[in-house]
């Protein structure tokens, strides 16, 4: 094969990888992008897309049989549903498969040239590619490392049979009569929730003192409540220690420290994802590390010129977004514009039951930093529109300085909040002040009233409640 040469090579075709390829291709930069799958990474075609696929079925399932049980004050009422789950999963994959093509066509428009295969660097500038028709060199003044992440796997539970990855339980073609899930972080609780609607009996394992534990207990309160209500049930401080020798059995120590045996179908492990820093040739690399992440500066330049790294394998928080983020800056850099990194207005989303959204600093974040702040706190069930839409679980909150009133987080749990999550970056981004946000006229019956509400609550003038 003919080497190739280019001013931008980019490792990866994830979220992070394909809009720093896109971006740099927009702004005329030579480019080249290297995949070994298929494109759009994991949020794509293992993670983000499909999950909320099979969470949406299951939502539309658990409504139906809601409305079939008779116990719904609605009136309706209807005889009980089935579902199909091989035909949900054809459906996921017409969706993914159309968002890859979509990417692939989005890089095509932009000039960018895609290289299918795994990549292994021989030196800082030049990079061989494993392709099934042989080893394509190519050379690079500038590399951007966007080679994400993958599912922690547990020694003493391997994956393979019983036990399953994300990646496996998004391929399930039927629902398991008992699920346990190993992990109450929010995937284990977004799939295993999924699998509770759809009519597994499931059990969630977590080593902490509560599920959730990155968010604050009042955020959590409500997902517990919904949890209990769907019969799932959950084992905090308990540990997974391994399957029983007769197999279909996982065994699990208590907080006591007696041995409890939980029978099932299939043990999801959703334990944490870990970079991706083997298997392409950091050790032919002079590279910095913070712990198991690459190290970056605030322009995501690596400790080696014309080395870039972002997303997943740069660290925490391992969101899609914040891989996109980055990937269009590191773009623009390499083109000439002066630009930083600012990590303060990143939503987080827990596609939980209610949903969990978080914007910048909790209340117990900013007093650790030595702020003085006003805190403003709504709840849906005064909320018109949660009522009509039977979700009063929930409210929003918004912390501010006391001083001058600047908003320095948000965070918010109920019906649907994921949608709010673009106003209060937005709020956060552009150093709004609660006055800013209590005097935006929001419309009349929204959800998004109560987020006006909470900073006219902060400020004692507060209208509904």
């Amino acid at each position: 094969m003919k080497d190739i040469s280019c001013k931008l090579l980019v490792i990866g075709a994830g979220p992070g990888g394909y809009v720093c390829a896109i971006r740099a291709g927009q702004l005329g930069i030579d480019t080249v992008i290297v995949e070994e799958k298929k494109p759009g990474g994991t949020c794509l075609n293992v993670g983000c897309i499909p999950s909320k696929a099979l969470i949406h079925a299951a939502e539309e399932y658990d409504r139906i049989v809601h409305l079939a049980s008779g116990q719904n004050p609605l009136g309706i009422r209807t005889t009980r549903p089935e579902i199909d789950l091989s035909q949900t999963i054809a459906w996921k994959d017409t969706v993914v498969s159309r968002l890859n093509s979509g990417v692939s066509g989005l890089l095509k428009r932009s000039k960018v040239k895609m290289v299918q295969g795994r990549a292994h660097f021989r030196d800082g500038k030049t990079v061989e590619v494993e392709t099934e028709t042989g080893r394509q060199i190519i050379r690079a003044e500038n590399v951007v490392i966007a080679t994400g992440s993958a599912p922690v796997e547990l020694p003493n539970l391997p994956f393979g049979g019983t036990v399953i990855s994300s990646t496996e339980a998004l391929s399930l073609t039927s629902v398991p009569e008992k699920l346990v899930v190993v992990g109450g972080g929010y995937i284990g609780l977004e799939l295993g929730t999924a699998f509770a609607k759809m009519g597994a009996k499931v059990t969630v394992v977590e080593a902490q003192a509560r599920i959730l534990p990155q968010y604050d207990a009042e955020l959590t309160r409500p997902v517990s409540k919904r949890l209990q209500a769907l019969g799932i049930d959950v084992m905090a401080r308990a540990k997974a220690k391994g399957l029983a020798k007769s197999g279909g059995t996982l065994l699990v120590e208590t907080e006591s420290g007696s041995e409890v045996p939980l029978a099932a179908d299939k043990i999801l492990v959703t334990v944490g994802r870990r970079p991706v820093t083997h298997g392409w040739g950091r050790e032919e690399l002079v590279l910095d590390m913070d712990g198991p992440f690459i190290r970056i500066d605030e322009r995501c330049q690596s400790s080696m010129r014309g080395i870039y790294a972002i997303g997943d394998v740069t660290g925490e928080p391992m969101l899609a977004h914040r891989a996109m983020a980055q990937g269009e800056m590191v773009a623009e850099i390499i083109a000439g514009h002066k630009r930083v990194w600012d990590k303060r207005a990143i939503p987080a989303v827990c596609f939980t039951d209610p949903e969990i959204v978080a914007v910048g600093l909790t209340s117990d974040e900013a007093q650790k930093i030595g702020s003085e702040i006003r805190v403003g706190h709504f709840p849906f069930s005064a909320n018109g529109r949660a009522m009509t839409k039977l979700g009063e679980d929930g409210f929003v909150r918004v912390v501010a300085r006391a001083d001058n009133h600047l908003i320095l987080g948000i965070q918010a749990v109920g019906q649907g909040v994921s949608e709010l999550s673009a106003a209060f970056g937005l709020a956060i981004e552009m150093g709004a002040r609660l006055e800013d946000i209590a005097g935006t006229i929001h419309a009349h019956p929204t959800q998004g009233e109560a987020f006006q509400e909470s900073a006219l609550k902060s400020l004692g003038r507060e209208l509904h409640i």
